[in-house]
């Protein structure tokens, strides 16, 4: 059975615990860490790896390399010090790709 989990500062992924969730924290300047962790993770049994925004802006090229993989999908979510807009800008590339055309965004 595949396995989700979230890594990001404390304060934005504690709640995802009470969810059963695996959760792993880090600092931003643990971010070398949370690279090798990415990696452990993405080798394991992980198919989703939630990532907070702030986290992943410290660990970009370990994220890039796993996008064109079937497995782990990386998603990027906000953290409690805001939105850095990259998390929303990835789903809309995603659904550009999958569909073809910008369905979520169209302008009218």
């Amino acid at each position: 059975m595949y396995k989700v989990a979230v890594m990001g500062d404390w304060d934005s992924i504690y709640g995802f615990g009470a969810l059963g969730l695996d959760t792993f924290r880090f600092t931003v300047q643990e971010s070398e860490q949370a690279a090798k962790t990415l990696r452990k993770l993405a080798g394991e049994n992980y198919a989703v790896i939630y990532v907070t925004e702030a986290l992943a802006a410290q660990m970009t090229r370990e994220i890039a390399y796993y996008k064109s993989m079937p497995k782990p999908a990386i998603i990027l979510i906000p953290g409690i010090f805001g939105n850095t807009g990259e998390g929303l800008a990835a789903v809309k590339k995603s659904v550009e790709q999958a569909v073809g055309s910008d369905i979520l965004f169209q302008e009218k």
